[in-house]
């Protein structure tokens, strides 16, 4: 019997919150922890280990660290680079992991005069492991299309980050369709942050899901992170989804329509609620009759989240609407009337050119006054915020 754990998008590095962040890497430690309790032959990671190429020192330490466990438990790590971790040049820290003997990048190929891509084997034994990278903004679906291997009489295993149109329904977005795929036993995948698993003609397609959500909504949907222990045993093979339990979520969606009085709503709300060292999700709605979101005392909400013994406090207010209106402009440049007349600018666009883009707008204005943290580099502040603007889009699998 050969045992495997299928890992993706553990996108180490990628939250902004320190207390997040620190529960991102815990889940990733449980998991190599858990791979080396069930004696597993070998790991896959399918794209996206780390949220951008170059991550953070103190987080290349610590990955470094639980490679070492693998190392020395003498199980091997077979990876390829997302669309995150995944650089033009070529070069990323995940050669670095590489060179070091922490891991294997089996991306491996050759382009055939007549355009197509072969793509060369890894072989584990009597397993055989190809693989193919994840790119930015899905530049790899149409390479995929030129992807292909010559048949070998073993178990086969495909590794790919990107998305199938099984996943993405009736969406328009690019995917692949799996039947245009390279035969194999088992597809590896990642870039997708859901758990997917369909069985079709002998071939397993399979998306593990993250290693711990990546974003609000994620937190809402998914609560924990996962990955995926395989056994293949007399050429049939078994899959189990793994979650990985971290600190529990309380998720409250509460309606509002005074944001004057908003404040001790809300308050009176979490105040029934058990939110000790637990993540607290606030998503607010509503159409708003008097006041403004400028009204809301979320810093006293917050002050009263942490009396409760939370362990940190998230909020989204994408949903609050203003009630529409025929209105005037005042010359006041406080921050909240702009706050207000943005709402209203919005408000007023909507009813004149009504689409159903427009439930959008005012997460993509919040998204835009995202601001370049500290010595952070430019190329890394665009991806996060272009990641932001396609997670509010809802083409998170297009990354």
């Amino acid at each position: 019997m050969i045992k495997f754990a299928h890992l993706a998008d553990c996108h180490l590095g990628g939250w902004r919150q320190e207390e997040l962040q620190k529960l991102n890497f815990e889940s990733f430690q449980q998991i190599i922890k858990r791979c080396i309790q069930e004696s597993v032959d070998f790991v896959l990671i399918s794209g996206d280990l780390f949220d951008s190429a170059y991550p953070p020192i103190e987080i290349l330490k610590e990955t470094f660290s639980e490679f070492k466990k693998l190392k020395d438990a003498n199980i091997p790590v077979y990876l390829i680079a997302g669309s995150h971790d995944f650089s033009a040049s070529g070069k990323t820290f995940l050669d670095v992991l590489e060179k070091a003997g922490f891991c294997k990048n089996i991306e491996d190929w050759e382009l055939q005069e007549d355009g197509r891509i072969k793509l060369k084997p890894h072989f584990h034994k009597d397993i055989v492991i190809y693989g193919y990278p994840g790119r930015k903004s899905g530049m790899e679906i149409e390479d995929l299309t030129k992807v292909y291997f010559d048949p070998i009489n073993a178990f086969t295993i495909f590794m790919i980050h990107t998305t199938i149109k099984d996943v993405v329904g009736t969406i328009p977005m690019e995917s692949v369709d799996k039947h245009n795929l390279p035969i194999a036993d088992y597809y590896a995948m990642g870039h997708i942050h859901q758990l997917f698993e369909t069985y079709e003609s002998n071939s397993r397609y399979v998306y593990p899901g993250p290693t711990f959500p990546n974003n609000f909504q994620e937190l809402v949907d998914l609560k924990y992170g996962s990955f995926q222990l395989v056994e293949i045993e007399n050429n049939k093979t078994r899959t189990q989804s793994i979650k990985v339990p971290i600190k529990e979520v309380s998720y409250s969606e509460i309606e509002i329509n005074n944001g004057l009085t908003a404040t001790q709503d809300i308050i009176e709300q979490l105040d029934k609620l058990n939110l000790r060292d637990k993540i607290v999700l606030l998503k607010l709605k509503g159409i708003l009759t008097q006041g403004k979101t400028g009204d809301i005392r979320f810093n006293e909400i917050e002050d009263f989240v942490k009396k409760k013994e939370s362990y940190i406090f998230l909020r989204n207010i994408s949903s609050i609407k203003i009630q529409e209106s025929d209105f005037e402009f005042e010359e006041d440049s406080s921050s909240e009337n702009i706050e207000n007349i943005e709402k209203k600018i919005m408000g007023e666009y909507s009813r004149k050119n009504p689409t159903d883009f427009n439930k959008y707008l005012p997460e993509l204005m919040t998204a835009f006054s995202i601001e370049k943290n500290e010595d952070e580099k430019s190329t890394i502040y665009e991806d996060r915020l272009l990641s932001e603007l396609k997670k509010i889009l809802e083409i998170e699998g297009v990354i």
